[in-house]
C-alpha cells in the first residue's frame, strides 16, 4: 500500500538523536560533513550500499511544521549568521560586508532556502576554455568531464526532487508574476520559458504532497511540498539504521594519519566542547565557503598551506553567478508574491553568442519577495520619497532575477581572516571577489532586455537592484585532470589526499549559467558509485 507523506515522515523522521550510533573510534565508518543536497544524498547513496556514515550538521534539527512564514524571523531562525568578511570591489562588500553569502544552517542545508529551479547545464559551459578562447584575467578550463558524464545523475537527480516538466511530471500553474514575465517574453520574441523545471510538487509526488502556492519557499516550506533533504534524503537515510546524524556538531578540523590518509575530524559540539570521530574516508560538503574554510584551517605537516593544497588552489576561482534584479511596476495590481516564488524561467539568452558582447549566457528568472526583503534589497540602504514610492507599488510590482555565467579568477578567493574569529575561536573566511568586465557587460545586457520585456506589457516605471547575497557559492575546490590545476579529480577525489572527497558545488571548474543544485546531485550520483566501486573492490 503507497504511503502518504505523514506516514514516512513520522516512520523515518526522529529529530535530534539521543545518543550516536557509532562509536567515535570506530575507523570503518564515512564521515560526511554537511546535510545540504550534496551530504545528504551522499550519505543515503552510502547507506543503500551498506556503508555506515557519520553524517555531521552545524546547525539544529528544524521540523518544518516550526517553520515561520515571516522573512526576518526565518532568516534568523534557519541562516547561517556565524561571522565573516568581504572584501573587494563588488558592492555585496559594501552593503553586506558580513554577510556576502546566504546559506542556511540547518538539517538539510541551503536547500531549505532555495526556491527550486532544477535546469542542467549545456554542452558549451562545461567546454568554457575551448568554446570562448582565452579571456583576459579569467583562469578558464574546461571540465574533465562531459555532458553525457552527468545525463544518467540528472535523471536520477530530477526524479529524486520530483522536478516538474521532466520524466513525465506535470508543470506548476501560471502566478500572476509568471503571466506578466511571460506575456512580455512573448512580446520581444522570447520563446523558450516555462514554469519550471521546478522541485516543488505540482501534484504528489514522492510522499510529499502537491503545494498550496503560499509564496513561502524561502522561508522554509511548512507544507513539505517543495523537495529539501530534510524531508526526503535525511528521513530515508535515518530509517536505514546506517547513517548516524550528529547536528550541532561544527567540523573545525580533517586529521591524517602518519600515512597521509585522511583519519578522523575534530568537531565542537554544541557546548564548544571538542571530540574526534575517525573515519575510512571523508567527504566534504559545507558549501564553498566553508568547505575551502574547513580545508585551509585543516593544515598540517606536509600540506602547510591548507589540506590538499599543494596546487594554491583551495578557495581560488570562487564564483557566485552574475546577478541583479529588476522591477517593474503596473497600474494594477500583480501580487507577485502569491504562488511560487520563482516558478518561472526565460532560457533563450542562456546561449554563447559573443555578438552580444560578452561570453556565455544568462537565464532570467522570476523572482518575488516578502516585503521585509523587497525593501531591504530593493535599495541597500535606501531613504527618501522615490525609494517609498517604490515600497508603495509593492503590490502592483513584478520582478525578474538575472541568473549567468560567472568567469573564474584566481583572486576571487576565499582565506582566513589574520584577525576576526567566531564563536569557536576559529579564523572567520574572507571572501574577496571583483566582478569580471564580462559579468558587468552581461549584466547591462540584461537590465536592457528586461527593460524591453516590461516596457512590452506596459511597465509604468522599471528600476533595477544590485546582487543578492550570493546564493550560489561555487569553485573553490576545482576539479581537474592534474594537480597543478585543481585541487580534486573528475570523481571529487582530492589530488593528494586519496580517501578525501569534495561533494559540493566547490568542485565546479566554471558556474555555467544554470541554478547548481541538481549539477551538484548529479555529481554526487556519479561521485557515490564511484566511492561504492572502490569501496568494494577493497581500494579506499
Amino acid at each position: 500500500m503507497k504511503r502518504n507523506t505523514d506516514e514516512l515522515w513520522n516512520e523515518a523522521s526522529r529529530g535530534e538523536p539521543e545518543s550516536p550510533l557509532f562509536d567515535s573510534n570506530d575507523v570503518d565508518v564515512a564521515v560526511v560533513i554537511g546535510t545540504g543536497p550534496a551530504g545528504a544524498t551522499l550519505a543515503l547513496e552510502l547507506a543503500r550500499a551498506g556503508q555506515r556514515v557519520v553524517l555531521f550538521e552545524a546547525g539544529p534539527w528544524i521540523d518544518p511544521a516550526s517553520f515561520i512564514n515571516d522573512d526576518r524571523a526565518a532568516f534568523e531562525q534557519m541562516s547561517w549568521t556565524d561571522p565573516r568578511e568581504a572584501t573587494g570591489t563588488w558592492q555585496l562588500a559594501r552593503d553586506f560586508p558580513g554577510s556576502p553569502a546566504w546559506m542556511g544552517k540547518l538539517v538539510g542545508g541551503t536547500a531549505n532556502l532555495w526556491t527550486g529551479l532544477t535546469p542542467r547545464f549545456k554542452a558549451h559551459e562545461l567546454r568554457a576554455s575551448e568554446t570562448y578562447g582565452r579571456i583576459p584575467d579569467s583562469t578558464l578550463i574546461d571540465w574533465p568531464i562531459g555532458l553525457n558524464d552527468l545525463e544518467n545523475g540528472y535523471d536520477q537527480a530530477e526524479r529524486a526532487v520530483g522536478a516538474t516538466h521532466r520524466q513525465g511530471r506535470p508543470p506548476l500553474p501560471a502566478n500572476n508574476n509568471y503571466k506578466v514575465v511571460a506575456n512580455g517574453a512573448a512580446r520581444i520574441g522570447y520563446t523558450h520559458y516555462a514554469t519550471g523545471p521546478y522541485a516543488v510538487n505540482a501534484e504528489p509526488y514522492d510522499c510529499r504532497p502537491a503545494t498550496i502556492q503560499d509564496g513561502f519557499a524561502s522561508q522554509g516550506d511548512k507544507q513539505r511540498s517543495k523537495w529539501t533533504p530534510l524531508v526526503s534524503e535525511i528521513p530515508r537515510a535515518l530509517a536505514s539504521g546506517l547513517v548516524d546524524l550528529r547536528t550541532r556538531c561544527h567540523v573545525t578540523r580533517i586529521t591524517l594519519g602518519a600515512n597521509g590518509r585522511a583519519d578522523g575530524v575534530v568537531f565542537a559540539d554544541a557546548d564548544g566542547i571538542l571530540h574526534r570521530q575517525r573515519a575510512r574516508f571523508i567527504s566534504v560538503a559545507c558549501n564553498a565557503i566553508e568547505t575551502a574554510r574547513l580545508l585551509l584551517l585543516s593544515s598540517t605537516a606536509g600540506h602547510q598551506n591548507g589540506l590538499a593544497n599543494g596546487s594554491d588552489q583551495v578557495g581560488r576561482n570562487y564564483m557566485r553567478h552574475t546577478s541583479g534584479v529588476i522591477y517593474a511596476e503596473f497600474e494594477q495590481p500583480v501580487h507577485m508574491y502569491r504562488g511560487e516564488p520563482m516558478a518561472g524561467l526565460i532560457a533563450d539568452e542562456s546561449r554563447h553568442d559573443p555578438s552580444r558582447g560578452f561570453v556565455g549566457g544568462y537565464y532570467f528568472e522570476m523572482i518575488s519577495q516578502g516585503l521585509a526583503s523587497f525593501s531591504q534589497f530593493n535599495e541597500p540602504g535606501g531613504w527618501g520619497v522615490e525609494f517609498a514610492s517604490r515600497m508603495e507599488a509593492y503590490t502592483r510590482t513584478s520582478a525578474l532575477w538575472i541568473c549567468g555565467e560567472d568567469l573564474p579568477q584566481a583572486t576571487n578567493r576565499v582565506t582566513l581572516s589574520d584577525s576576526a574569529t567566531d564563536a569557536l575561536g576559529l579564523p572567520v573566511p574572507v571572501v574577496h571577489y571583483d566582478d569580471h568586465s564580462n559579468d558587468i557587460a552581461m549584466r547591462m545586457h540584461a537590465y536592457d532586455r528586461a527593460e524591453e520585456l516590461f516596457s512590452a506589457v506596459g511597465a509604468v516605471r522599471i528600476t533595477t537592484a544590485p546582487p543578492l547575497p550570493s546564493g550560489h557559492n561555487l569553485g573553490t575546490a576545482r576539479m581537474s585532470l592534474d594537480a597543478e590545476s585543481g585541487v580534486v579529480d573528475p570523481y571529487g577525489r582530492a589530488h593528494e589526499v586519496d580517501n578525501l572527497f569534495i561533494s559540493d558545488g566547490s568542485v565546479f571548474p566554471t558556474s555555467g549559467a544554470a541554478n547548481p543544485t541538481l549539477t551538484i546531485m548529479s555529481l554526487v550520483y556519479r561521485q557515490a558509485a564511484h566511492i561504492i566501486g572502490a569501496l568494494r573492490s577493497g581500494e579506499l
